[in-house]
């Protein structure tokens, strides 16, 4: 089973970040530019929260805030949903739906060593399931 040590790997490790000090409009500055749904919000290595596009709509706009005063810590999720490197592409579905999630940063003794998206999740899930497939075929074919 795939799990999400593998699917950092062929993503790659950087996680995208901002203080809770940092404005929400400089905030959606990096998301857009780093063409990410969410980002981090840390100090130093301490994970405080997470910030999606699904806050700044539900928190700044419905609320007729404005992005450049507000800071992030007022908008951003606080109950984070983490998981580690063991666990497998399966377990991360399940919990995002449950969860109703786009996102899980992976954490490992206290220390952030990514992020994962639902994206991630479903190309790791389908490139598990081809790769079955294919050794069914072979298997079928004799080969």
């Amino acid at each position: 089973m795939k799990t999400v040590a593998t699917l950092l790997e062929e993503k790659g490790f950087h996680v995208w970040s901002v203080s809770p000090e940092t404005s929400v409009f400089d905030a959606l500055t990096l998301l857009s530019d780093k063409n990410v749904g969410a980002l981090l919000v840390m100090g130093g290595k301490k994970l405080y929260g997470i910030l999606s596009e699904r806050d700044y709509a539900r928190q700044i706009i419905l609320r007729g805030k404005r992005s450049k005063e507000t800071p992030v810590s007022e908008i951003m999720s606080k109950n984070i949903c983490c998981v580690t490197q063991n666990r497998t592409v399966e377990e991360c579905m399940a919990l995002m739906s449950e969860k109703h999630i786009r996102h899980l940063p992976v954490v490992e003794n206290g220390e952030v060593k990514g992020i994962i998206s639902i994206g991630d999740v479903v190309k790791g899930v389908i490139s598990e399931k081809d790769f079955h497939i294919d050794q069914l075929q072979n298997y079928i074919r004799g080969g």
